[in-house]
């Protein structure tokens, strides 16, 4: 797989013929929308491993390599014929390598609550884990399913189910009250573990997935009480545990989200640890990534330091935002797709940049009524940077919030980084 960037007077054909590949498998790969238009920036995933050159009167190696963002040794290697000199002449034809080095196998999870059945059979092949959410917790102790999930899919193809269980209310946001009483009163532990052990039972899970959120600051000891007597029971009846955590930076980290999120107890008792790493960008906030690397690689520094990086899985998110601009306090950004985003800058002309510190693509533009825009979202090249995250930290893998809307780009680039593990 390589990824492209479009260049002024590019067309899907002339990008087809340069890389020996089909338009129609351009279209499927990247899912274009309308594939007769293509914006300045846009990044493409080209679906082979190598393509082959036929070398041009005043070209070199590394001409050749830099058109086709490929090392010169990479172009050696994949030459043997050259010897030595490395001498090129034309009318010569070389192979040019574009496959990604396998860097490892990783743990890939995914949240899912209202996805097509076409959607998720093709993302259940990249996945480890499969979590429907949610199950909500009630302060009783009652577990109610609230998604639209087929969870039987992911049997034939090897991927693990997870029960996941959150605090939400059936309103929507998070009940701090329901978790306290949860955490707090035996009763409401003791039936809420009942019901989780019968509904692991009937549904084939494999464990838990534990997201509670805005939890009192006060309850820190409680939950924490509370996640080791459910790890305890999860594990003498066969079951894993994992828990979902705030992005936090340092162990004192004060607010409603993270103080009562303990990451050195969390990982101690956890199998694995979700940090929620994204929504910096978010719909009530600025305009900016929605999962920065530079933020990302913050939250990592210091989870690394107290959760074992083997238990860690990455949240990598598959959505970006569109605010209106100049940004005011209380408006609201509309949540965009990654295709639709694309298509988006398609219609309105945008040129798509690319920020280097965040590591993420964003476009702006005026709308029909003169307002300006600016659109952040996921790319190839985005997702590749934090998946290089993975192997540079040690990390046991990634989490995908969510997997509602297909990008298939997301599958494409993981496939030529990693192998994915399968539990089944």
């Amino acid at each position: 797989m390589k990824i492209y960037v479009v260049a002024g007077g590019d067309t899907l054909y002339s990008i087809a013929r340069r890389f020996s590949v089909s338009m129609d498998d351009l279209i499927y790969a990247n899912q274009l929308q309308n594939p007769a238009v293509l914006s300045v920036g846009q990044a493409l995933v080209i679906p082979v491993s190598d393509t082959r050159h036929t070398v041009s009167r005043g070209e070199s190696l590394y001409s050749i390599a830099r058109r086709y963002g490929v090392s010169v040794e990479a172009l050696r290697r994949a030459n043997p014929s050259l010897g030595a000199s490395g001498r090129i002449y034309p009318g010569q034809v070389l192979t040019i390598p574009l496959g990604g080095e396998i860097l490892g196998e990783i743990v890939v999870d995914g949240y899912a609550s209202n996805i097509s059945e076409s959607t998720l059979r093709q993302s259940l092949p990249y996945l480890t884990f499969l979590s429907p959410f949610s199950y909500r917790a009630e302060g009783n102790g009652a577990v109610t399913p609230n998604f639209n999930v087929d969870v039987s899919l992911a049997e034939a193809y090897d991927t693990a189910a997870l029960m996941v269980i959150t605090n939400l209310k059936e309103s929507g946001g998070f009940s701090s009250d329901a978790a306290h009483q949860l955490l707090t009163d035996q009763a409401s532990q003791d039936n809420f573990l009942d019901n989780i052990l019968a509904t692991l039972r009937a549904g084939g899970y494999y464990g838990v997935s534990l997201d509670f959120e805005y939890v009192y600051p006060f309850d820190r000891g409680s939950f924490n009480q509370f996640l080791a007597r459910l790890a305890d029971t999860l594990h003498e009846n066969g079951y894993i545990l994992v828990s979902a955590l705030a992005p936090k930076l340092s162990a004192n980290q004060q607010g409603f989200l993270y103080a009562a999120h303990d990451y050195a107890f969390h990982g101690r008792t956890s199998d694995y640890v979700v940090l929620m790493t994204y929504e910096w960008g978010y719909t009530y906030g600025p305009a900016m990534a929605v999962s920065p690397v530079n933020m990302v690689r913050r939250v990592l520094d210091y989870a690394v330091t107290e959760i074992p990086a083997g238990k860690i899985l990455m949240g990598t998110p598959n959505y970006g935002y569109n605010w209106t601009l100049p940004f005011v306090q209380g408006s609201k950004a509309t949540p965009v797709t990654n295709v639709g985003a694309v298509t988006l800058a398609g219609q309105v002309g945008a040129r798509i940049q690319f920020d280097e510190v965040s590591q993420a693509p964003f476009f702006r533009y005026y709308d029909g009524s003169g307002k300006q825009h600016e659109v952040w979202f996921e790319d190839a090249r985005s997702i590749r940077a934090k998946l290089l995250l993975v192997y540079e930290y040690g990390l046991a893998g990634i989490s995908w919030w969510n997997l509602n809307s297909l990008f298939r780009t997301n599958f494409l680039v993981l496939q030529s980084m990693y192998s994915v593990e399968k539990l089944k």
